[in-house]
């Protein structure tokens, strides 16, 4: 995920990011089922999709500190 991408996380709504952590939390399921079955040849695709999911979480977070502080913002 690059700069910009967290840069375009940070506009969404938080149902819109939780649907995004969904997503990428069943696209990590799926990585790692292929990596146990000897299916992936790409590795490092895992470690990406787990970043991924760490970073919308992230923003997801900042955001409900956000509403918390500011009221439902």
């Amino acid at each position: 995920m690059k700069t910009t991408e967290f840069k375009e996380l940070r506009n969404l709504t938080i149902a819109e990011l939780q649907q995004k952590a969904r997503e990428t939390k069943e696209e990590l399921f799926n990585l790692r089922f292929a990596l146990r079955t000897g299916h992936l040849s790409d590795f490092s695709k895992v470690r990406d999709m787990r970043r991924a999911y760490a970073k919308i979480q992230t923003v997801i977070s900042e955001k409900r500190i956000a509403e918390a502080k500011n009221g439902a913002a």
